[in-house]
């Protein structure tokens, strides 16, 4: 080939295939934030935040707006605002790189937490605790996820983190 060049669809399949994730960080009106913890014992991260993987054609704000709706109940009627990035790995239980993208929720009020009604075959209980609470019930790269998120939402300034699931590391 002499130009270098692949026609667009050509060069797509040569491409590192991923999938994304989106959610909502929410805080109660103290600051600590809101979790709920997964019925799945295979997560990695039992507690987490309302959101899920993207459906196809959904941009990642429609996918945590969405996911936030089913598995809380509360409706986000808010604008996006990106709090952290968030780049995972290959895994043994995810056979391709994940992409997380971590808008912030704002703050709940004590009527809508009272408001949530999780769906039961993804969530038990959810929990409202300080950040330095949550740290005996998260592994470490889910706490960084969480400690990013809380500084990002101090400063204004969005963060970024990487999940490296290398062998031998």
């Amino acid at each position: 080939m002499a130009s270098g060049w692949l026609p667009p669809e050509e060069y797509v399949r040569t491409l590192p295939k991923q999938t994304g994730y989106a959610c909502l960080y929410f805080t109660d009106e103290q600051g600590n934030p809101f979790q709920l913890r997964s019925v799945h014992a295979a997560h990695a991260e039992v507690w987490q935040w309302p959101g899920g993987n993207l459906d196809a054609g959904e941009t990642p704000w429609e996918a945590a707006v969405r996911e936030c709706r089913e598995e809380t109940g509360l409706v986000f009627r808010g604008e996006p605002r990106l709090l952290l990035t968030h780049f995972v790995t290959p895994r043994p239980s995810w056979p391709c790189a994940h992409v997380g993208f971590v808008f912030d929720g704002g703050v709940l009020s004590a009527r809508e937490l009272a408001a949530v009604r999780l769906d039961p075959a993804e969530h038990s209980e959810w929990a409202v605790r300080s950040p330095e609470a949550w740290r005996d019930d998260m592994d470490d790269p889910t706490y960084r996820r969480l400690a990013i998120a809380v500084e990002a939402r101090r400063t204004g300034v969005a963060g970024y983190l990487e999940t490296l699931n290398r062998k031998g590391s």
